[in-house]
Order: structure tokens, then sequence, then C-alpha cells
């Protein structure tokens, strides 16, 4: 099923988090703590599962700036990986990720941009992706790097070392690849989880 944010049960994580999203662009209200954030996502996530909500690669589509993130540590004596506490994406640091689709051939299919912009200097890396609608992940493999500084393009080859070649990407196994567990898509943000565990926040781009 598609999800229903007027439902009592993603009222609360939905406020919380559009709340996180006005508070870091600015627009109203204060940051709220990392903890609060985090619990809000996992609730998201839990909300996901149990409805057993699922996306279309359309709702991916456009540029998306990370607000958040959370990294992850490995427990040595049980071997199991827990979430970090995550943080805010600084202010003097904007990094953006935008999803287009491939026009006239499978709708699940697209490329993805990974931009990061830190005063003159700004990295951007591209390649394919592939969507799994019915599980809500998007596979990955960055191909293409460009640098530029003070808006010159100072780099812009293929990257080594990308995991598989743009031609073979789309006959991997999704195991193999990088890959985005989306478990929240609204017209202002999107959430997910990534293969090394931890989550992500992204707000829309306007």
């Amino acid at each position: 099923m598609t999800a229903d944010l007027t439902s009592k049960t993603t009222f609360d994580f939905v406020t919380v988090l559009s709340q996180a999203a006005a508070a870091y662009q600015g627009h109203r209200g204060t940051p709220l703590s990392a903890e609060i954030l985090v619990n809000a996502l996992l609730e998201a996530e839990k909300s996901a599962k149990q409805e057993r909500l699922t996306y279309p690669f359309e709702s991916l589509l456009g540029k998306w700036q990370l607000c958040f993130a959370t990294g992850t540590k490995k427990v040595r004596e049980r071997g199991t990986i827990v979430l970090g506490k995550g943080l805010y994406v600084p202010k003097f640091i904007t990094i953006h990720v935008s999803f287009n689709a491939t026009l006239g051939q499978d709708s699940d299919r697209g490329e993805i941009s990974n931009q990061v912009e830190f005063g003159s200097i700004l990295l951007n890396l591209t390649g394919p992706v592939q969507y799994l609608g019915k599980k809500n992940l998007l596979a990955f493999d960055f191909n293409q790097m460009l640098i530029s500084l003070f808006g010159r393009i100072v780099y812009n080859r293929p990257m080594g070392s990308g995991k598989v070649k743009a031609e073979d990407f789309y006959n991997q196994p999704i195991a193999q690849l990088p890959f985005f567990g989306f478990f929240l898509v609204t017209e202002d943000f999107i959430a997910a989880r990534g293969r090394s565990g931890g989550l992500a926040f992204w707000i829309r781009e306007t």
C-alpha cells in the first residue's frame, strides 16, 4: 500500500521530521536534538514495515539536500552493528543527491548524482541506479567523478574504483551493490537506511 500521511500512526513522526526540516532550512523553529530525530526516523521505518508501504521510483526523482545522517559501529562482544548518535550536516557543507529517470527505457532505471560543495570546491559523483519498488530498494554505483574549483572544471573522468562497469551494472545482484532502502517518501523529504545500516534524511531542494 502507499503511505497515508494523515493517518494516526504516521502523524507523530511526520510532524517531528517536518519540524526538523523547517528548522534546518531556517524557516521556523529551533533544531531538534539528534536523539529525537533518530527516534522519529526509527518510528517511520517501523511503520513502513508494519504497513508494508511501497513508493514508486517517480516519487524519488528530483534534487534532495542531505540534512542528517547516522553512522554505525560494531559491537565487538556481540559482533552486531548499532547506530551512531547521528549528526546534522554542517551549514558550511552542502550535500545533494539527485535521482533522474532514464527516458524511453525501463521506468525503474536512471542516474544518481551525489554533489558535495565546500566553499569554492565542488565534487560530483554520478552513475546508474536501479529501483526495486516492491522492496523500496535503490541500488547504485558511481562511475564518473567531476571536480570543479571556482566554477571551473579541473577533473572529469571515469572512476576506476566503481564496483562494476556501467554496461554490467543491471546484471549485478543487489547484494553486491551499494543501496538505499527508503522507508519514508513525501513531497518535502525522504529517509532511508543504507547498506551499512546508517540512516539518512534528505530535504527537497527548492
